[in-house]
């Protein structure tokens, strides 16, 4: 254990003995034992003093401990909370947006096991030449178009490899080398945000909303985030051509398709395709994104496309991040900790514009520095309990405040530990944490203030 972990798990257990130990006035018991359990998940999450994963075990553990009916603690005669089964903490892991990601993976993870993915790359790449500009801007958009539907880390890691021939044939002095090891990382967290199984803290936000009884369809979260998407990605690649010029104007590329023809990746082909239509195109035919995401799954296993080794390699370890989120949002919630955190400051006083500024700007610094999903998850059940309070107009300020939370932590990419994606493109050699620090700051901030533009002009005329 690190001196930094060995610092987290003080600070974690010393987090979680407090509220035990003081009666905050207004809070139930319930309330105490869970903020108890956020406090120790905020700081282990902080510290990564156990795997962000096992934090989130560790969160849905102490809540059947202490919060449920098969617990520890009996809550009969005292009022505040009516403790719940223990299937309440421990059902998140079946919720809805868990089999959207879940679909989501088998098709990822299908992808890479026939070449789809390397194939489209160099498909979509094709019409964009060879200029090293529209040649930055190709890898931007086909990036962004791959992490829009697998793992942003996943498809960091896999153009990774296509930029890194292309690097070595510009002159070792050219600031586009750069530019081009910068637009990776930047394009898979800007395209992560178009769809619901882009990146986790959109899965975090849209399982919040339905809690809330909101429900957000595959098709109606593109038309929100994806325009956002498109400009942010136009304004990142501006931002690495200006502070990153070319000086080789051409760049010589291999774009030889080869599709594979067996019959398990024509299968995929068209599990692939009738997937991503059927989501996109819930509002016309009904059937919920997550009900979609099981076709994949039956499909490819049904036919040993995507045998028994593949779905051990999937990343469950994510599946368990979200869950444990959720849970404890479950938690903050029901036990009336959200509320009572939400009613020690003077929101009132705050306009409803500058209650999403605040949360996104807060989103965005505390992204930089913990896991974007980290941060949503800490951050939602507290915004959404400001909604039901009157700080936001009821659904459409639930809708706003989560476009928000879950848009700003995707801009979060100013250091190497900010985000996934941006460790592996440091992993290069061509950059530097400046180079990082510099554009990233811009593009956060742009984007900011992009998705606060959008709140007030673009997404309440179509909410």
């Amino acid at each position: 254990m690190t001196k930094t972990q060995r610092v987290g798990l003080i600070l974690g257990v010393i987090g979680f003995i407090i509220p035990i130990l003081l009666d905050f006035q207004g809070l139930s018991l319930a309330g105490h034992f869970a903020m108890s359990i956020f406090l120790l998940a905020a700081v282990f999450w902080m510290f990564e003093t156990i795997p962000i994963y096992s934090t989130s075990i560790l969160v849905i553990f102490s809540q059947i401990l202490l919060l449920s009916t098969e617990g520890i603690i009996d809550y009969s005669g005292l009022a505040g909370y009516e403790p719940q089964s223990y299937t309440q903490f421990i059902g998140t892991l079946a919720n809805p947006i868990i089999i959207l990601f879940l679909g989501g993976f088998v098709l990822a993870d299908a992808s890479v096991k026939y070449d789809f993915d390397k194939n489209l790359t160099r498909i979509l790449l094709a019409p964009f030449g060879n200029r090293t500009s529209t040649i930055m801007l190709g890898l931007m958009a086909v990036t962004a178009v791959l992490s829009a539907f697998m793992s942003n880390t996943a498809t960091t890691a896999m153009m990774i490899t296509v930029i890194i021939p292309i690097i070595a044939k510009m002159e070792s002095g050219d600031p586009a080398r750069i530019g081009i090891a910068l637009c990776i990382p930047f394009a898979a967290n800007i395209g992560g945000i178009a769809t619901p199984i882009g990146t986790p803290p959109n899965a975090v936000v849209i399982a919040a909303l339905n809690q809330q009884g909101l429900t957000v369809a595959f098709g109606s979260w593109m038309m929100y985030a994806l325009p956002l998407a498109v400009i942010m990605l136009l304004v990142a690649w501006q931002v690495l051509l200006r502070l990153h010029p070319p000086a080789t104007n051409q760049v010589s590329l291999d774009l030889d398709t080869k599709l594979q023809t067996s019959g398990h990746a024509i299968l995929l082909y068209f599990t692939f395709g009738t997937t991503v239509l059927l989501w996109v195109t819930e509002g016309i035919h009904g059937i919920k994104s997550s009900i979609v995401a099981l076709f994949p799954v039956v499909v490819l296993t049904l036919s040993s496309a995507f045998s028994k080794q593949d779905i051990r390699k999937l990343p469950w370890e994510v599946l368990w991040l979200i869950a444990g989120g959720i849970a404890l949002g479950i938690s903050m919630e029901n036990t009336g900790l959200a509320s009572w955190l939400v009613g020690g400051i003077a929101w009132g006083d705050l306009s409803s514009i500058m209650v999403l500024v605040v949360f996104g700007a807060v989103t965005l610094i505390m992204s930089n520095f913990l896991s974007n999903t980290v941060t949503a998850s800490l951050l939602i059940p507290l915004a959404l309990t400001l909604v039901t309070s009157g700080a936001l107009e009821g659904t459409f300020g639930m809708l706003l405040v989560g476009l928000v939370i879950a848009l700003s932590a995707s801009f979060a990419m100013i250091l190497p530990i900010s985000t996934p994606p941006n460790a592996i493109a440091e992993s290069t050699g061509v950059l530097k944490t400046k180079h990082m620090l510099l554009s990233g700051t811009i593009i956060g901030i742009i984007g900011l203030v992009l998705v606060l533009l959008l709140s007030v002009f673009y997404w309440p005329n179509i909410i």
